[in-house]
């Protein structure tokens, strides 16, 4: 079963009406929706009671809650203070996911900083494997972590860093934000089979098991010579990727994702867009 929803609260949840988060789950599921990803990307405001009425709204709708760590995680970095804000940021979103009773959470990996590529690379999987082995050890085992692929070329985060860096532990799927993927390709996802030849890299190096319960972060993004520059939404026709193709290869594929839209102020009518496409091609073939 594919999963369609919003990252955060969109423009036109307030203009509905609505502003507490525990209102989404109910709001989702009337346009159709079934997956919704709270963001702790600036950092970890949600008390246990608000993440608690949460998660009984979610079961209540159906509706499946991802979160995203802050975006401060940086396992590149070895010093005392960065390890103690990756151990705090991971472990508080690992908790808050409980409490909406949720499975995946979404974290970036780290950036290339002053290190060569193999180096930084290196760091990130002495420091990380000590958190995966505390979290093997914790309330949280059970529990996803979905490295992202990235946007920016001193990020770490290409699809093929994610799928190695996922191969280390079981309790490891990735995020492939394919946005964040066209970016730093350049513009070059645009076909069926750009699409499938990543996600049948995927399968060939992690399982077919692991791979079909993919986490995937989409929206058009416009880029420069770095990458990245700033998300859009549907309408844009200057940038990319285009959805259609990316649900074609998927569907071929067999694979039951969890797709988040992340597009600027229009992520529910977006994701819905995908979901009535997708759902027409099922009836088709």
């Amino acid at each position: 079963m594919i999963r369609f929803g919003p990252s955060g609260n969109c423009e036109a949840f307030y203009e509905a009406g609505l502003k507490q988060t525990f209102q989404e789950p109910q709001w989702l599921h009337s346009l159709g929706l079934n997956a919704f990803e709270y963001s702790f990307g600036l950092g970890q405001f949600l008390t246990e009671k608000t993440a608690l009425k949460i998660g009984e709204e979610a079961k209540k709708y159906d509706i499946e809650v991802s979160v995203h760590a802050p975006y401060y995680i940086n396992f590149s970095n070895m010093s005392e203070t960065s390890k103690e804000n990756n151990h705090k940021f991971v472990f508080g979103s690992l908790k808050n996911l409980r409490e909406m009773g949720g499975r995946h959470c979404v974290i970036h990996i780290g950036s290339q900083m002053k290190f060569t590529r193999e180096e930084a690379l290196n760091n990130i999987k002495i420091n990380f494997m000590e958190v995966l082995k505390e979290k093997q050890n914790s309330e949280y085992s059970d529990l996803i972590l979905c490295p992202e692929a990235m946007g920016k070329y001193k990020q770490i985060g290409t699809y093929q860093e994610m799928f190695e860096i996922c191969s280390w532990d079981d309790c490891l799927i990735p995020t492939l934000d394919f946005g964040h993927i066209n970016c730093v390709l350049q513009g070059a996802l645009k076909t069926k089979s750009d699409f499938k030849q990543i996600l049948q890299m995927g399968i060939d190096k992690l399982g077919f098991e692991k791979m079909k319960d993919l986490h995937i972060h989409f929206s058009k993004i416009m880029y420069g010579a770095n990458g990245e520059i700033k998300h859009l939404t549907f309408e844009d026709e200057v940038y990319g990727p285009n959805f259609e193709p990316m649900l074609d290869a998927i569907y071929e594929l067999k694979l039951e994702p969890v797709i988040i839209s992340e597009s600027a102020g229009t992520q529910a009518p977006d994701a819905k867009t995908m979901c009535e496409y997708f759902n027409k091609l099922v009836k088709q073939k």
